[in-house]
């Protein structure tokens, strides 16, 4: 086999890009009309995403042994956990933007491919640094431990809704183009002749005159992906250091993030459903970045000073499938009260 320089032969790689550009077009075809995403189809979805992580972790686990298969299960269960508060988050957005249920799973999906272009960029840099020397695992645990610090803070005030109108994205794409305020089907831009289309509708006419010149006019979808690409943005600084704490080969890091990432569309769905249930969940989201934060601390210590320990990727995956349980059981046992 023709070893690569990640440390992976081509044979890896290639098997990884074709699964990941496979799933992608599936997605795309199953989701391309404007229908709502049932609970039971969604269920049936996230269920067939789990089985294609795990037949490439099969495929890991054949070819390249236990150790590296253990190391791409932790870091997509765990991009999966932290990918609940993101999630979260999104609700929010498409709350604040009144965006209809049969609209959401097609702004979902482009943040997906926003997602995975983000976190290609993230995952090259995150990996690059660590080049520089063991030091700069304090650096990622600092700020993995400053951002659980922030989801503690958040959690008393997420009852209270946030105002996206003041959001940068949002300010930003509204001085590119003028916006028209309604919806128009799933469309993201409108020309000037479906501007004055809508126009010309009797409940359209207090907008008339109020809407600057332009070639092309945002509707609120364009608005809410551009707060969603942003947010995602942001996100991707929490994930990449947490997943490169389980291991610092791209590939493994990547791939991990990729296969956990194309199964949020439909893994949305369930949360949207199910988020009364699962109150407890983004505490335990929580503690899975302080246990990373102290994992990448001891690790730094172990190799810069002799003093530390190196948590093995199978331990890893126990103890954050240990604290996601505890948060579904206490989600059960203490539940939202009314």
């Amino acid at each position: 086999m023709i070893q690569h320089s990640l440390g992976f032969p081509i044979e890896t790689m290639l098997v990884f890009i074709g699964l990941a550009l496979a799933a992608i077009i599936i997605d795309l075809y199953a989701h391309h009309s404007d229908k709502s995403i049932s609970l039971n189809n969604a269920i049936i979805w996230s269920v067939f995403w789990v089985i294609v992580a795990l037949a490439f972790a099969l495929f890991l686990y054949i070819h390249h042994g236990r150790e590296v298969a253990s190391l791409f299960i932790t870091g997509y269960v765990l991009e999966k956990a932290l990918s609940v508060d993101n999630l979260f988050v999104i609700m929010a957005i498409f709350s604040w933007f009144s965006v209809p249920n049969n609209y959401r799973h097609r702004l979902l999906y482009w943040g997906v491919i926003g997602a995975i272009i983000f976190r290609a960029i993230f995952v090259i840099l995150g990996t690059g640094l660590l080049y520089l020397g063991p030091w700069m695992e304090f650096v990622f645990s600092i700020l993995v431990a400053c951002t659980g610090v922030m989801m503690l803070r958040n959690q008393d005030n997420e009852q209270n809704i946030k105002d996206y109108s003041n959001h940068f994205a949002f300010r930003i794409a509204k001085r590119i183009f003028p916006s028209y305020p309604k919806i128009v089907g799933h469309r993201f831009l409108l020309s000037q002749k479906q501007l004055d289309a809508e126009l010309t509708k009797p409940e359209n006419s207090n907008l008339v005159g109020k809407i600057p010149k332009s070639f092309f006019y945002a509707t609120p979808l364009f608005l809410c992906i551009v707060v969603i690409e942003l947010s995602d943005v942001m996100f991707a600084f929490d994930s990449v250091p947490a997943v490169i704490a389980v291991s610092q080969e791209p590939l493994i890091v990547y791939s991990a993030m990729i296969f956990a990432i194309l199964g949020l569309r439909t893994m949305y769905f369930i949360l949207q459903a199910m988020k009364q249930y699962l109150v407890h969940i983004g505490k335990a989201v929580t503690c899975l970045l302080f246990f990373i934060a102290g994992k990448l601390a001891l690790n730094a210590s172990n190799h810069l000073f002799g003093y530390g320990i190196d948590i093995d990727a199978t331990t890893s995956l126990y103890i954050i499938l240990g604290i996601l349980a505890l948060g579904v059981i206490a989600s059960i046992i203490w539940p939202e009260k009314d």
